[in-house]
């Protein structure tokens, strides 16, 4: 895949080859749009019958922001694993530092919450992102947060 090169509705099979993350923590539905070496819009379907809503909170659900921030993360690794060619490699993505985080509004059952996540910067095994979860345009988190590429542990 060539920098720029622009990826539409990356399905779920293509985001369960590229994360390890699995049910209930896979928190990525679908890529709209990929801009390789650039930046990712996907997208998280929150349904009702997620796990967190049955405790947060009883009678008034909200997505937990510490939630929000994962599937920003996860968002970025797609992006880092197809910029860096890392597709099949097994290589993680860790978090190394979450900077400026900002809620904004909250996040209920039934929306679509939209993940843009672009490059700060980029190196071989670290790299920086920008990070912006929304509803229907409305901004609920914002954040910057630095992430490493390394081997599973043994």
């Amino acid at each position: 895949m060539s920098e720029n090169e622009t990826v539409r509705e990356y399905d779920i099979v293509q985001i369960l080859n590229a994360l390890p993350h699995r049910y209930p923590l896979l928190l990525v539905d679908r890529v709209r749009n990929l801009i390789v070496g650039e930046s990712i819009h996907a997208v998280k379907a929150v349904s009702f019958n997620e796990q967190f809503f049955q405790g947060h909170f009883p009678g008034r659900p909200v997505m937990p922001g510490v939630l929000q921030i994962e599937a920003l993360a996860q968002a970025a690794a797609i992006l880092a694993i197809e910029t860096l060619e890392l597709a099949g490699s097994n290589k993680l993505v860790y978090f190394m530092s979450i900077d400026g985080t900002k809620f904004r509004s909250p996040v209920e059952p039934g929306c679509l919450l939209d993940l843009n996540v672009g490059f700060i910067q980029k190196r071989a095994r670290v790299c920086k992102f920008w990070g912006k979860a929304s509803v229907d345009g409305k901004v609920t988190c914002e954040t910057e947060f630095t992430a490493m590429i390394a081997d599973p542990p043994a």
